[in-house]
């Protein structure tokens, strides 16, 4: 039985730089496509991809993730904004990679745009206010 499911993959500094998805492909027979990411050596790492194949190598290829230190978060995952704490200082803006929070030029209110969001959650470590929060 084949399973495909979007994903986030998050690299501690100390794995950053380690052929991790290559070896998913290789040793695992599965299939990758990267939707999003920023991964740099020494640095943390994020990337969302679909990660697709059979379901025991997929099951494989995810405990061999969790082995070497990869935090995985599933896109079944939800960004809400809390209208209430939202002040619009415009910092989603700048970190969100998909374009999903636009400036309204009238009011200069941020808008956000839910299906652009990947779940990527980097509104929520960049939000002043904390009011970026991932919904179950």
């Amino acid at each position: 039985m084949e399973v495909s499911k979007r994903i986030v993959l998050h690299f501690p500094p100390s794995i950053a730089g380690q052929p991790i998805v290559y070896k998913l492909a290789r040793d695992f027979d599965l299939s990758f496509d990267i939707l999003k990411a920023s991964v740099s050596p020494g640095e943390e790492g994020l990337m969302v991809m679909e990660l697709s194949g059979s379901q025991q190598n997929y099951g494989k290829g995810i405990q061999y993730l969790t082995e070497v230190g990869v935090i995985i978060q599933s896109l079944s995952q939800d960004i809400v904004r809390d209208e209430n704490r939202c002040t619009h200082c415009g910092a989603c803006i700048t970190i969100c990679p998909t374009g999903a929070f636009s400036l309204e030029a009238e009011t200069r209110k941020v808008l956000f745009d839910h299906s652009k969001c990947l779940v990527c959650g980097l509104c929520i470590k960049g939000c002043p206010p904390h009011a970026m929060k991932l919904f179950f």
